[in-house]
């Protein structure tokens, strides 16, 4: 072997060989991602818009009355009852039954998932809100190109009826028949005219307030239960941030328990968050 080719090998084995080495490209970043929220002043979106803003995502709302729009709990970040104070926060004014309104939540061309909650006594928002709010997101989404949505709609919705207590579908037959006729075509509004995006629809049964306890159980035929508002915002969440959520386009009942044995259906990424609340 000729001096010049050991001289060589000799370099290629020593520490200066690393600058032969190629450089690699460095890690692209995990994709940024901005979340609509409508029904942000109420209780589950409300606490959508915490826990987005506290997995780092930009978000916007629109909302009838912006001074409504407060933290519904203190955490690391805001403090209960307070405005967000966050630059990652867009607040528009507005109805949603106002496609303008809606269009102009979609404007800036970086909404990347919506969450909806919309709420309200029917004598004071109308009969049909929720049907047609959600028929001017649906239209802006896909004039946006914007595929991911989660819905929150009730127990007792759709399919659903038999999954609700005796006591809450003699509630929904009589006096929350007019609502329940609202959500039932808030769901075919999403499931017909939103059938190309990947939407869920999301079924809980009765809310609570309280701090999330990251277990949340779903399922097409589940029975219905109490959960927190904000376990139902994370699962929002996870809906349309989630690339592997496995309730795309479905219709789910959820719930909470904090026994043993339940096995969270939220990322587990949510789950270990929401257990450091």
């Amino acid at each position: 072997m000729s001096h010049v080719l050991l001289s060589f090998l000799f370099l290629c084995t020593s520490s200066n060989a690393l600058l032969l080495q190629p450089r690699l490209a460095p890690r692209a970043p995990a994709p940024h991602c901005s979340i609509a929220i409508f029904g942000a002043s109420g209780g589950t979106g409300s606490e959508a818009v915490l826990q987005a803003l506290e997995r780092g995502e930009d978000v916007t709302c629109l909302v009838r009355d912006p001074a409504k729009l407060k933290s519904p709990r203190t955490s690391s970040t805001f403090k209960e009852g307070e405005p967000f104070g966050t630059s990652k926060l867009t607040v528009k004014q507005g109805s949603v039954t106002n496609k303008a309104d809606v269009d102009a939540v979609f404007a800036s061309g970086k909404v990347s998932g919506v969450v909806v909650a919309l709420g309200g006594k029917t004598k004071d928002v109308g009969p049909t809100m929720l049907q047609d709010g959600t028929a001017n997101i649906v239209a802006a989404m896909k004039k946006n190109r914007v595929k991911r949505i989660s819905v929150v709609t009730t127990i007792g919705a759709g399919d659903s009826m038999d999954q609700a207590p005796w006591a809450f579908r003699l509630l929904m037959m009589t006096v929350m028949s007019s609502i329940m006729a609202d959500k039932n075509k808030q769901e075919e509004v999403v499931s017909t005219a939103g059938s190309d995006l990947e939407y869920c629809l999301v079924r809980p049964g009765g809310l609570k307030t309280g701090p999330p306890t990251g277990i949340v159980t779903a399922g097409k035929d589940q029975d219905a239960g109490a959960i927190t508002r904000a376990d139902v915002a994370a699962f929002c969440l996870d809906a349309v941030l989630e690339p592997d959520f496995k309730f795309v386009r479905q219709a789910v009942s959820i719930s909470s328990n904090m026994g043993s044995g339940f096995d969270s259906v939220l990322a587990d990424k949510t789950k270990s968050r929401m257990a450091k609340k």
